[in-house]
């Protein structure tokens, strides 16, 4: 046997291990993929279930979910690019939600309590602030 034949044997299965090689990574990152929008997902129900649990009133959870999901999508680490933004409720600045609680960054109960607490103190209610929301686009 030659060299360049030796050679060409040698390299072949390399050039498929190599093609099964990036079809197994591009396959686990798509795997990988999943489990996070799950966990989104889930995330984004356990933060819904925690808000009418607060809120008690249908109504009023409401109008609470309409303002969340138009700026965060529910998504409770959503942050807006150009002005800092942050969370359930998009706190500006986010630092404010610590006066509900130290874990503001991780915790959706402790942004929705201070979600709730602004838009009561500055709209008297979460429907209040729906309210207004609708009318400027932002709250």
């Amino acid at each position: 046997m030659s060299a360049a034949s030796l050679l060409r044997t040698v390299a072949t299965p390399k050039k498929t291990l190599a093609g099964a090689a990036l079809v197994a990574a591009t396959c686990g990152t798509l795997i990988a993929a999943a489990p996070a929008q799950a966990a989104t997902t889930t995330s984004a129900s356990s933060a819904q279930a925690t808000a009418q649990k607060m809120i008690g009133n249908s109504a009023e959870f409401q109008c609470f979910s309409n303002i969340v999901q138009h700026e965060s999508g529910w998504n409770h680490t959503a942050t807006n690019a150009s002005s800092g933004a942050y969370g359930l409720v998009q706190a500006l600045p986010a630092s404010k939600m610590a006066s509900a609680g130290s874990d503001w960054k991780t915790n959706p109960a402790t942004q929705i309590k201070w979600g709730l607490d602004y838009m009561k103190d500055r709209y008297g209610s979460a429907c209040g602030a729906w309210s207004f929301w609708q009318a400027n686009n932002w709250y």
